[in-house]
């Protein structure tokens, strides 16, 4: 059985991009999607400006390590006259649909009645197909999966209005990525002292294995000064993914390195954008780091597999 803490390698030359690598004046950047493309490795990147409010920008890499080629411009940006995405957008997850030949984006589209779920499409990361809002405030959290099921596309998402407090991980499905079904439960936080009790959400699109959905998420601890967001992995079932097989018990991934404690909001490791090397049998995972900046981890696809795999069956 493998160590959790040796699952994921930090990149060593972490953060991998800050405000210092863009070419136009902004706070910070984080949480990013992430996608291969044209032999590139994707990033789009949420970006907060000076006014505090939030895009989402384009960087490119040829190893998704170093050398970023920032976009000058954001791909998708608040709209001052649109009351949904008045105050920015958020928090993409990018999916590659092979039905559709394009990228689903999901991200969080924030405006004066909360958060909530925004999709567009793209096939070039330079210009945007807007399919708009798709989960009514209060929603967040949303990737999805790469296939239809029974003809339907599945999207994970966080519903809270709804569904009271409990901050937990939902799906709903689609047949044409407009109209969705009522939110049916996937997975809760745990409840007493678990490093992922306050709250969860789902991380970058699950990769789909042949024992199943192979999903990230962030789990979340309230402790007396802060808030703790750390990594956990999840096994679901391929043809009923509100069914899960495999869920770690401790984290795979935790603040632990000087950017990661320190930052806009300490203590934070924020899962969002995944790339699996299929070549080399690497996974690649993106995170926000601390609010502030990106960086990367890497492990290998079967060792993190195994590792799933050997955590207990849920009941």
């Amino acid at each position: 059985m493998h160590d959790e803490a040796e699952l994921f390698q930090r990149y060593p030359g972490n953060p991998i991009l800050t405000a210092h690598d863009f070419p136009y004046p902004m706070n910070s950047v984080f949480n990013p999607g992430a996608a291969m493309h044209d032999g590139d490795t994707v990033l789009l990147a949420r970006v907060e400006d000076r006014r505090g409010i939030s895009h989402l920008t384009v960087a490119r890499s040829a190893d998704g390590r170093k050398d970023w080629r920032v976009e000058s411009k954001p791909l998708i940006s608040d709209d001052p006259t649109d009351p949904t995405i008045c105050w920015g957008v958020e928090d993409a997850r990018v999916t590659h649909v092979p039905q559709l030949d394009a990228y689903a984006i999901t991200y969080t589209a924030y405006g004066p009645s909360g958060p909530c779920v925004a999709l567009s499409l793209t096939r070039d990361f330079v210009s945007v197909e807007p399919y708009g809002i798709i989960m009514p405030p209060e929603d967040k959290n949303a990737c999805l999966l790469p296939r239809t099921i029974n003809g339907q596309y599945v999207l994970f998402h966080r519903p809270v209005a709804q569904h009271g407090a409990r901050a937990d991980v939902w799906l709903s499905r689609s047949a044409d990525l407009r109209s969705w079904t009522a939110s049916e439960p996937v997975v809760q936080s745990r409840s007493g002292p678990w490093w992922d009790a306050t709250r969860i959400g789902m991380g970058p699109t699950p990769i789909e294995t042949p024992h199943g959905w192979l999903c990230i998420y962030h789990g979340v601890k309230k402790m007396v000064a802060t808030d703790i967001y750390r990594v956990g992995l999840m096994l679901l079932d391929l043809e009923d993914p509100t069914k899960v097989l495999r869920r770690t018990t401790s984290w795979v991934l935790g603040p632990d390195a000087p950017y990661e404690r320190v930052g806009d909001v300490p203590n934070v490791v924020f899962p969002t954008g995944l790339v699996h090397d299929e070549g080399t049998d690497e996974l690649r995972l993106y995170y926000g780091a601390a609010d502030s900046t990106i960086a990367v981890a890497t492990a290998a696809y079967s060792e993190v597999l195994d590792y799933v795999l050997s955590q207990p069956e849920q009941i």
